[in-house]
């Protein structure tokens, strides 16, 4: 039976698509615009890593097979970039194959994608009808036949669990898989608990799945390590998203309000760049240098005031912050409002002491070996100024706007056309009370550019 791509596949058929077949696909669900396409004069006038590849070293192919989860996502897309290029083979997992990411993924000649959910669905019955925090989701299980079969064969495994589904019990079904697979050595990306570190920090719920899992991860005594995110660049969008809009105004220039204190560091990451190094580094140096580490992927430690200067220089154009509250200008699904609602009471706007702002990573320790231990594992990371000069424009483009085009570019587009292109952003952040989805977590669609990936992942 062939695997479905509609999101209903239970199966557990490995699917390496070929490469004709997927760009019929691409043909049948392009986009208007492609994303940083040929024809953009911003793609065309820079040497971003997009453009530019430097010749291939020869070296040896590792032989080696990685398990990797939401393929598609910033994080999993980086590192299998890296980990193909020098020989790994990846079995992915895809939940569909729709974008340009997945695109990419599906037709990696050292890729076989797995096209399917992680979580199945079913009847609630008396046992499980009642839903409880971080526990069993009513009618939600686990797609273990997926799990065991995108294991089989693997040796090494970078996981970076979502709000797709329960994602304790998919955390703890991938872990025990890894665990019967015997891999040597599992990569977790993990984030905090607050609430396990003070019990007057309050817990980020799209947060503490993660904790619960590292936590699970170490019961069952994988050889694994756990790396730490910062805040992704490319989380910044002048489309009005809630916590990281930097929000263009009228004299051309942008402004970015939240509730982090403007004088308190802050760990910041270029996901979709620096990821895939620094984890392809972790398994070379192996479980004897890492395991049961905890890692920092920050490669920047700045104020809200510092990281806006730099957006501001790699612009051209002024930036400011604002410290204020998380302003909501579009229906957002009930999950991330419930993240965002527990980040403003651990970021409080109100407080003034900026040593008093709770640490990003929840321990302290942890914050201060930024950059210095991300550095050990990747010494050419792309900062918050080169992001905003060298791909912001080009983001933004393939979301749609046109700000960054002079008018001999555009061909003198008006106001309505950038209003229109910002609207056409706006409505795929959005929160259905009708969607299917419902029960999964978060469901965000956002602008053009990364239609179904997840955009936290």
């Amino acid at each position: 039976m062939p695997a479905q791509l509609n999101g209903d596949f239970t199966g557990s058929i490995p699917m390496h698509i070929p490469a004709d077949q997927t760009n019929n696909y691409r043909k049948q669900h392009k986009h208007s615009r492609s994303s940083y396409s040929e024809s953009s004069p911003l793609a065309t006038s820079r040497n971003n890593s997009l453009t530019f590849r430097p010749p291939k070293r020869l070296m040896s192919s590792p032989n080696k097979t990685i398990a990797i989860i939401n393929a598609s996502g910033r994080q999993a897309a980086s590192f299998i970039r890296v980990a193909t290029a020098v020989g790994y083979h990846v079995r992915a997992q895809l939940r569909n194959l729709e974008g340009v990411v997945a695109t990419e993924v599906s037709t990696n000649p050292n890729v076989t994608c797995f096209v399917g959910e992680l979580y199945t669905r079913h009847k609630p019955t008396e046992d499980n009808k009642d839903v409880t925090q971080n526990g069993p989701l009513r009618g939600v299980g686990v797609n273990h036949d997926l799990i065991s079969n995108l294991f089989r064969g693997a040796q090494l495994a970078f996981i970076n669990t979502t709000f797709y589904g329960d994602e304790l019990q998919i955390g703890k079904a991938l872990a025990d898989a890894a665990k019967k697979a015997r891999v040597q050595h599992f990569v977790y990306s993990s984030m905090p608990d607050h609430a396990a570190y003070n019990p007057e920090w309050p817990s980020l719920p799209l947060w503490a799945a993660k904790h619960k899992v590292e936590d699970y991860v170490r019961e069952l005594k994988l050889p694994a390590t756990f790396v730490y995110t910062g805040i992704y660049n490319n989380n910044f969008t002048s489309l009005q998203y809630p916590l990281f809009c930097m929000e263009l105004q009228d004299d051309g220039s942008f402004v970015w309000q939240a509730p982090f204190h403007e004088d308190a560091k802050l760990p910041w990451l270029d996901a979709e760049h620096d990821v895939g190094p620094a984890v392809l580094q972790i398994f070379k140096d192996g479980v004897g240098k890492w395991n049961g580490e905890r890692i920092a992927l920050a490669y920047e430690y700045l104020t809200p005031k510092e990281a806006c200067a730099l957006f501001s220089r790699g612009l051209g154009r002024p930036v400011r912050y604002i410290r204020g509250p998380i302003e909501l200008k579009v229906r957002i699904p009930a999950g991330y409002r419930e993240q965002l609602e527990a980040l403003e009471k651990l970021f409080r706007a109100d407080e003034p002491d900026p040593k008093k702002q709770p640490p990003y990573f929840g321990d302290s320790k942890l914050e201060e070996s930024c950059p210095r231990e991300a550095l050990e594992l990747w010494e050419g990371p792309r900062g918050l100024e080169e992001y905003a000069r060298e791909m912001f424009p080009l983001e933004e483009e393939a979301n749609g706007l046109t700000w960054m085009f002079d008018d001999d570019e555009t061909g003198g587009e008006d106001d309505e056309v950038q209003a229109t292109a910002t609207s056409v952003g706006q409505l795929r952040i959005h929160d259905d009370e009708d969607d299917e989805d419902e029960d999964d977590g978060l469901v965000m669609r956002m602008g053009r550019k990364r239609a179904e990936e997840e955009w936290l992942a």
